[in-house]
């Protein structure tokens, strides 16, 4: 199979990723064989190629919002999943069930997790595998491309407004406005909140303002009014001051990146004083991504997909880093 490899993370310009001719892999007992129908470009992607993720598996195929159809089956439990489904496979990947933090129910904290495309290989490739217990049914309604946005920018978006904690009726400032945040930012209309958007773009401002957006203004600009929660996609650790001055009493600062550059120094008084919060978002449970793709379907979203061949992975990847589209990049094999 036609395959993207990390050969060796450096700088996106400096070419880390390598087209290779690859065995197609062989499903281990549980797993699910799945040919590759479609594989969004996640911001995650770029960290595992240019290594500001440490290196889990040298060589690693990157990808993880994957659309497939099944055409293999491992041994053992594959669960209710038959060869002709079609099933999304995710970020997350693998969790031991066992320790104090999956039998809480937070199995997105469980020390000995694994992940698509960082763990194990994933979706820039023609077939990729998957354990069943980690492939998600699909919603209906959406082509493949706009389903593979879902699987990591959508269920990472949900998570992050989850932690946000928005009271209904309430205001939500969304600092950045890729792929994720143009998703969350629907769910949270869609629940009755006040959206108002900060990013450097222009054409992502236009995007928000046609998604419904109340207000739309550069990265750092104060919003119109004082939010009861933000949500920072952008990976940039300066804007987390701008946003916690946006916030009101008692708001919530939720950041949805896995890397993120130095936070400055802060003021008590001005950033955290009268309750204010930082909250992290780390992956996500299965639980969160069943929830995310049951609102896909009861909501249609609209999703904006920018597809790129298979074979062109690096240009989508570096087209991504320097914010040459707005929405979602997909890579279609």
């Amino acid at each position: 199979m036609r395959a993207w490899r990390v050969e060796q993370p450096a700088a996106i310009d400096d070419g880390p990723l390598r087209f290779a001719d690859l065995a197609v892999p062989e499903p281990a007992t549980g797993e699910l064989l799945v040919r590759v129908l479609a594989c969004g470009v996640c911001r995650t992607d770029l960290h595992v190629a240019e290594g500001d993720l440490p290196v889990h598996r040298a060589g690693v195929v990157p990808g993880h919002e994957v659309v497939g159809e099944i055409v293999g089956l491992g041994s053992g439990d594959t669960g209710a999943f038959a060869v002709g489904d079609r099933v999304g496979i995710a970020w997350l990947r693998h969790t031991c069930g066992q320790c104090r933090y999956c039998l809480r129910g937070a199995e997105n904290l469980c020390p000995n997790s694994r992940y698509t495309g960082w763990d194990a290989d994933g979706g820039y490739a023609e077939y990729a595998t998957v354990p069943a217990d980690f492939a998600h049914r699909l919603p209906t309604g959406y082509s493949d491309p706009e389903l593979a946005p879902l699987l990591c920018a959508g269920i990472i978006g949900y998570r992050a407004l989850e932690r946000a904690a928005i009271p209904d009726g309430g205001r939500l400032g969304i600092y950045g406005f890729g792929g994720s945040a143009h998703l969350a930012a629907q769910v949270a209309l869609a629940r009755g909140a006040q959206v108002h958007v900060m990013t450097r773009d222009a054409a992502a401002r236009e995007l928000a303002l046609d998604l419904g957006v109340s207000s739309a203004q550069d990265a750092a600009d104060p919003p119109p009014v004082a939010l009861d929660g933000a949500i920072l996609f952008a990976p940039v650790g300066d804007l987390v001051l701008p946003a916690l001055e946006a916030l009101d009493r008692g708001g919530i600062l939720s950041i949805a990146g896995i890397h993120l550059s130095d936070i400055p120094v802060l003021n008590y008084q001005r950033h955290l004083f009268q309750e204010k919060q930082i909250r992290s978002v780390t992956a996500n449970t299965r639980d969160d991504a069943r929830a995310f793709l049951e609102f896909a379907g009861k909501h249609r979203l609209e999703v904006t997909v920018n597809p790129y061949p298979l074979d062109a992975a690096d240009r989508a990847l570096a087209d991504l880093a320097h914010g040459r589209f707005t929405g979602a990049a997909v890579l279609m094999p």
